[in-house]
């Protein structure tokens, strides 16, 4: 049995300083969306008089109850058009060892490298020519094309490390590959598809910019857009803010907490491909 040494300290004092490096904005999240309006204590200092009346307001006030459910419809809709293609696409590109294969797998991997922001303008020219603007719709068409890239290198490293045998077994049964894909290999890839779902979700989730630009005018506007709507130029309401946020994390929170399992042995096994 190893002995206490300073070592042994000297990590759990750098462990425990990193914890409250991170723990510290979290508690003053919470500590300022409790606060009354009209405390002008240091952010750091701890609440006296704590009121829930800050929840209350902001979830009236900006109208967080359709927000919340905007930001979930663009989401869930992102998220499952992003895994369903990602997979498709990645399934032939592992699997195929031919020269067009690696072509088209580079071509695919472009994506990763061209900033989204240079084509802004085009993007919205053409979510306008397709009557998209002010509809959810358009961010889920704008954050599918924009993540499928990246989790399509994601599924294609996983494919590669997992074993042909399922698949051959299935196929000598007399199952076609489409079938092969959607009842032996898709479930297989469970571990790398809740690393996908979990990584776009909170992106997507939490993405402020692109809702800005498309929903802009409109009254469906997500969790981001509508807690902007606190800051003024002149007159900033933070305790509302704060809620706010505090209310729009709870749901990514939740499904993160549900999935956070899945993560590092998806994202692991992904990369050892």
């Amino acid at each position: 049995m190893r002995s206490y040494s300073w070592r042994t300290f000297a990590l759990e004092f750098v462990m425990l300083a990193v914890t409250v490096a991170f723990a510290f904005p979290l508690y003053v999240l919470v500590n300022l969306s409790l606060r009354d309006p009209r405390d002008t204590a240091s952010a750091a200092s701890l609440t006296t008089s704590p009121t829930g009346r800050n929840y209350a307001d902001a979830w009236q006030q900006a109208g967080l109850g359709g927000a919340i459910a905007n930001s979930a419809l663009v989401t869930i809709a992102s998220v499952v058009v992003i895994v369903l293609v990602s997979s498709l696409a990645a399934y032939p590109l592992a699997r195929v060892t031919s020269a067009w294969s690696r072509a088209v797998f580079l071509l695919v991997m472009l994506g990763l490298l061209l900033p989204f922001q240079l084509a802004l303008l085009p993007l919205y020219q053409t979510i306008r020519d397709l009557h998209l603007l002010g509809t959810p719709w358009a961010l889920v068409l704008f954050y599918s094309g924009l993540q499928v890239p990246f989790a399509t290198f994601l599924y294609v490293g996983f494919l590669r490390a997992l074993p042909r045998e399922y698949e051959e077994a299935a196929l000598i049964d007399g199952a076609t590959q489409f079938q092969a894909f959607r009842s032996i290999v898709f479930p297989l890839l469970r571990p790398i598809t809740g690393t996908v779902v979990i990584l776009n979700a909170v992106l997507v989730w939490n993405d402020f910019l692109t809702p800005l630009l498309y929903l802009s005018g409109s009254t469906q506007q997500t969790i981001p857009v509508a807690i902007f709507g606190f800051l003024g130029q002149y007159v900033s309401q933070w305790e509302l803010v704060f809620a706010g946020l505090v209310i729009g994390s709870l749901p990514i929170l939740f499904v993160y907490f549900a999935m956070q399992r899945h993560i590092i042995k998806g994202f692991a096994g992904g990369l050892k491909g």
